[in-house]
């Protein structure tokens, strides 16, 4: 089952995909069930962790209907992110075999960032680029809406708590990273501590630089966080592992690898984000960069620079579907 969240006479709408490939209102589903309301997809994610049946419910309704009631899915529906105010967004940075072979020091654990809701943007929405701001780059990604409130749990039990997948593209510009968000600081050696060095190679007996690089403007500006257009509920995705990853500009494929890549596990993931952060009902996690290569593109998302062109960025995973965003310049961005 998918479910969405679209615009529809001027109000958000939850909705949820048909068999024939439209879509039917939730709330008139619900209706129709006699089984109450869901406003949003929040409302949703709330009732279905405690009521598990009302997922078999909406489907018989929905098949009940014969098509009666559906929407169509075209070029005029207009996507909003499927679930517009999680309390927090985290990401996992570098949980990619390929890219942590160039790592100083493998952490042993998943690097987390976080973003915020700001910047979240729907299918079909512009990603805004200033060309001012240097290399911005694509990344797709699967990513988790937690269903279930978490916190200490294990990766036996990570999946549990987990109400779907979908896509998300992690746009990140690495000009306003290095150049508005890092600084390098050289510590006087009575404050220069061991753990702040364990990460990185050291250049010599003396050195007491220390670098911060701060996730703010480079991850999380105004349209940096596409996702959608539909969220894909866990127990139909089968092992998020397990999946295959395009993305495409104007449908030349830029990268194409798999999940089974990452360096750290969903559910690794997952459960050691719970250690430090109480994951609650809409919160989205998002797993890292899939990006090898392909063809004029040898680095994958870090050969496509969306400061130096313009097009549609698709990302197509099996069984969640498709995102396309078009990359629109504008001075300033957003």
């Amino acid at each position: 089952m998918k479910f969405g969240t679209i615009m529809l006479a001027g109000q958000p709408c939850l909705v949820m995909q048909h068999n024939d490939g439209g879509m039917c209102l939730v709330d008139r589903l619900l209706e129709m069930a006699d089984a109450g309301s869901a406003p949003t997809m929040l409302d949703l994610v709330h009732r279905l962790g405690n009521d598990p049946t009302l997922a078999a419910t909406l489907s018989a309704t929905a098949t009940g209907l014969q098509g009666k009631h559906a929407l169509a899915v075209d070029e005029q529906t207009d996507w909003l992110p499927p679930i517009g105010n999680p309390s927090k967004i985290l990401g996992v940075a570098f949980n990619n075999r390929e890219l942590m072979k160039k790592a100083h020091h493998d952490p042993g654990v998943p690097n987390f960032f976080l973003k915020p809701p700001s910047c979240l943007t729907g299918h079909g929405k512009p990603i805004i680029v200033d060309p001012a701001w240097g290399a911005v780059i694509p990344e797709p990604e699967i990513c988790a809406v937690i269903g279930r409130r978490a916190k200490h749990i294990s990766e036996a039990d990570a999946l549990d708590h987990v109400f779907g997948f979908m896509i998300h593209n992690d746009v990140t510009s690495h000009g306003l990273k290095f150049g508005k968000d890092s600084i390098a600081v050289t510590y006087d050696r009575d404050m220069a501590r061991p753990e702040f060095y364990g990460w990185r190679n050291l250049h010599g007996p003396d050195d007491t630089d220390a670098y911060y690089v701060y996730h703010t403007r480079s991850k999380g500006t105004d349209s940096f966080g596409p996702c959608g257009p539909w969220i894909t509920l866990r127990d139909a995705v089968g092992d998020p592992n397990d999946l295959h990853v395009t993305g495409t500009i104007d449908d030349e494929v830029f990268t194409r690898d798999h999940t089974g890549n990452y360096r750290f596990s969903v559910e690794a993931c997952i459960a050691e984000a719970s250690r430090y952060f109480t994951l609650e009902p809409g919160d989205m996690i998002s797993f890292g960069t899939t990006g090898k290569g392909v063809g004029r593109f040898p680095r994958g998302h870090k050969s496509l620079l969306l400061g130096e062109t313009t097009g549609i960025v698709g990302i197509e995973i099996a069984p969640l579907g498709r995102l396309a965003n078009p990359v629109l310049h504008q001075a300033g961005g957003a």
